[in-house]
């Protein structure tokens, strides 16, 4: 179903992408955090969902659907460094540091920090393009929360 989209994502030169398609693809990194450690509890889920209604305005339907759409399309994604490559080719640097605090939340949501969350997430960061600095104000943004 995906494999369109995963083709246009990891070309050499991704074109932009659309505010629909970056929804979905920022979405999928989510999950991918989430299922990291082998517990992608309700919790985690829900953390999902709410930070698609809050930064995409969606309605929860909406949101449910992008969340399940976002696990299939995680699921069929190439390794997590072609991937991330590809999201930071196609989308701003100001959204890429949004993107940080949202996993930030999700690696949050059951209230501990597993060690294979964590590394990935240092990853997602590096392959992000952003910086060490920005991530950890972005942890206590949402540690503060």
């Amino acid at each position: 179903m995906f494999a369109d989209f995963i083709k246009r994502l990891t070309q050499p030169d991704p074109a932009p992408l659309p505010d629909t398609d970056a929804r979905l693809a920022l979405t999928a990194l989510l999950v991918r955090v989430a299922r990291s450690d082998n517990d992608y509890d309700a919790d985690e889920v829900q953390r999902i969902e709410q930070i698609a209604r809050d930064r995409y305005g969606l309605t929860g339907d909406e949101a449910t659907a992008l969340r399940t759409d976002a696990e299939e399309l995680e699921a069929q994604a190439p390794d997590t460094v072609r991937f991330t490559r590809a999201i930071k080719d196609a989308v701003p640097y100001e959204n890429r540091v949004g993107v940080i605090e949202a996993l930030w939340k999700v690696v949050l949501a059951d209230g501990t920090r597993a060690d294979e969350e964590d590394a990935l997430l240092r990853l997602v960061t590096n392959l992000l393009g952003v910086e060490d600095k920005d991530s950890a104000l972005a942890r206590q943004r949402v540690e503060g929360q």
